[in-house]
């Protein structure tokens, strides 16, 4: 499949624990200056969405370019087992870089295109990690999470597969196709988008067919997770 390596998150908590604390968040303000290095636009639902904006953290390559990153909006996730999947209402939106295939730092090999497929990867493993049957044995859950999360790698690797339906919804306001799946979880859509980037999302409790994604304005204006 055309992705980015599966980069870990950038580290958000900084040299210094109390700098740049924002809404009582330590740490907040080395989060949102990954986005601001970004040189690629981010993406969200648009205004007619009005409740709560969350930022997760950015994913970073090899060397260290932001190459992707994740805005929330809604009820933000939680595993805790009383609160139950049920209850829950968020729409989180991934944006990816979109890169061709290129050498690699060290120069010793060639990374692979991003693509929609990227995105859709992304946005499905967020789904699982977010979303995992808690009740489940600790003994079980590493083993139901790989093979969960091969299934993801596999169906995104196969966008214009049976496992894929097509929705279209506005980006910037212009109707753009996705592709889009269910499953007890919740779902997730991918897609390519203008500006240089792949737009993914997943969710939970709210219908993705209601859904518009615009460019942010002020990535600052979504409030950092504790």
């Amino acid at each position: 499949m055309e992705t980015t390596s599966r980069a870990e998150p950038h580290d958000a908590t900084g040299d210094d624990p109390g700098r740049g604390e924002v809404r009582g968040v330590p740490g907040a303000r080395p989060v949102i200056e990954g986005y601001l290095a970004a040189d690629f636009p981010w993406y969200g639902l648009d205004d007619a969405f009005t409740g709560p904006r969350w930022l997760t953290q950015v994913g970073t390559g090899a060397d260290g370019s932001v190459e992707h990153g994740a805005t929330g909006h809604g009820q933000e996730p939680t595993l805790r087992a009383e609160l139950g999947h049920e209850d829950q209402r968020f729409t989180t939106v991934v944006t990816v870089a979109e890169r061709p295939v290129r050498r690699s730092p060290d120069g010793t090999g060639l990374l692979e295109a991003t693509s929609p497929a990227s995105a859709a990867w992304l946005a499905g493993s967020g789904l699982l990690a977010c979303t995992w049957p808690a009740q489940m044995e600790r003994a079980l859950r590493q083993d139901w999470l790989e093979q969960q999360t091969n299934i993801a790698w596999e169906l995104a690797d196969d966008l214009g597969g049976s496992g894929w339906s097509a929705l279209s919804l506005p980006v910037d306001g212009v109707p753009t196709p996705f592709h889009y799946r269910e499953s007890e979880y919740g779902w997730v859509l991918a897609g390519a988008a203008p500006h240089g980037v792949h737009i993914g999302a997943y969710g939970r409790g709210m219908s993705a067919y209601g859904l518009g994604f615009a460019v942010i304005k002020d990535i600052e204006s979504y409030s950092v997770r504790g």
